[in-house]
This record gives C-alpha cells, structure tokens and sequence, in this order.
C-alpha cells in the first residue's frame, strides 16, 4: 500500500457533553474512493468538516499529504476540494461570479477560471444560465455549481457529503462517472453518502461508522463475506435497522388508525 494520503489517529470531536467523535483512526491511500457511511448523527459530516479545516476544534492527530492539520491547515485547504449538500453560496451573484471568488482564492487566473469555470459548466447543461443570479436556481442547479467550485483548482483530495443531492438522473450519472475518473488520474476521493447503491458501485473501500466509532471497514466484497446482501442490508444489520419492515407496517397502520 501506498504512503497513507490521509492520516487520522485517535481523532475525538464534542458538541458540549455530547461526544460525536471517539477515536477514529484511519489511512487513506492515494486514488482510493472511500465511502464513508453511517446513520444519521453517527459523525459522518463532522469527519468531513474537521477534514476540510472548517471545524478546529478537535481532538487527536490529522495529516493530509504529510501536513498537519491542526498546524498547516492553510497549505492543506490549497490541495483540497469541497462539495457538501448545502453550502452558502451568495445567491445574488451568478455562477460565474462565485467561480471567480473561489477560484481567486485558490491563485488561479481570471483567465484560467473563465475558461474552466464556463467549460465545466456547460456540460452540466448551464450554459444558459451563466450570467443568471443564482437566486434563481433550482438546487439540483446550485449544486452543480458547488461541484464545479469544488473541483475548478484541480485538488488532489475532493471531500463530498451528500453531493448528489437534488441533481436530475443524467447529472448523478455525469457525477459518477466524473468520480471514477478522478480517482483513475490518482486524485482521492472522501464520499459521504446515505445512498447505498451509489456508495456500493463507486467505492473502491467502505467505511462504516456508528455512534462516532468505525465499525466495519473493507470493500464491498470484503464486507459481503461477513455480511451477505446489497450493502443497503448490510447497513441495516450493522447499525440494529433490520426491522424496517415491520416498522414500516406499524408506520402504515398508525395511519389506518381510527380516533
């Protein structure tokens, strides 16, 4: 195995007395694709935001490419990209004004970010809406343009939780696939997802955390062999959800009830 790209030991994050994080450790190799899932609360996006350099308060040690988080965070936000499900994007500007902010602040040319920025953004089929105010857009169409800004400055580490979010069915197909390729020219990509058949084709590596705790880690293949069925199953049987069934017969019979 490669020279870890991400480094994480011992890494512990609390919300007052509520201890989100207690003790992940992980590495990550360069151009693997790690789907990282777990229920909700189980401290997926808190992994990502700490990652990103968003969230400093935290506890244990993080490199990203042999810097140090807690240390060299400036240098490590050069080399990453970010695409989260929601993000506060300055609706009053246009798509090409808030590539301009993002692209700026990661050295690139008013040239470079024309020409990129434009290119990237009509092959999410928003060519007509370049100079619109992204006030607005759909948020299937505001999401396209934070994937665009997430990857504008060519990253060699892309952290996405939840991107695929409001994107029609061709989008999440142009995603996908943007995903495999990225990950074939060496690029390492941080997926955080609660769509299991999603993480189940694209993931080179499964990660599963509960309660703040890895609890499964290993392919799909790996984990099928412990855990039969689609990964949505397995998910279901590690996390104590297998019962959706019945629970869904008890949601539809709350309904039927008379008063």
């Amino acid at each position: 195995m490669n020279e870890s790209i991400i480094s994480i030991s011992n890494l512990m994050k609390s919300y007052g007395t509520n201890q989100v994080l207690k003790g992940i450790d992980l590495e990550v190799s360069p151009g693997q694709i790690i789907g990282y899932i777990g229920p909700n609360g189980a401290g997926k996006s808190t992994t990502v935001r700490i990652l990103c350099g968003i969230d400093s308060d935290y506890q244990g040690n993080i490199q990203v490419n042999s810097l140090d988080l807690r240390t060299q965070g400036t240098e490590v936000k050069k080399i990453i990209g970010y695409i989260p499900e929601l993000a506060q994007m300055y609706e009053v500007l246009t798509p090409m004004e808030y590539l301009h902010l993002i692209g700026t602040m990661h050295g690139l040319t008013k040239e470079e970010i024309e020409l990129k920025g434009s290119n990237m953004l009509s092959y999410f089929g928003l060519k007509p809406n370049l100079s619109n105010r992204m006030s607005t857009f759909s948020k299937g169409m505001r999401q396209k343009v934070l994937i665009v800004s997430g990857l504008i400055h060519d990253p060699k580490i892309i952290f996405m939780d939840e991107p695929l979010t409001g994107l029609d069915a061709n989008s999440v197909i142009l995603v996908k696939e943007i995903i495999s390729q990225l990950a074939a020219d060496g690029k390492t990509i941080f997926y955080c997802s609660h769509m299991m058949d999603v993480v189940e084709k694209i993931s080179d590596r499964i990660v599963l955390i509960d309660k703040g705790v890895i609890i499964a880690d290993g392919s799909y293949a790996e984990l099928s062999e412990k855990h039969s069925g689609s990964l949505e199953t397995i998910f279901a049987s590690m996390t104590n959800q297998e019962d959706q069934q019945s629970n869904a017969k008890s949601i539809i019979d709350s309904i039927k009830e008379e008063g």
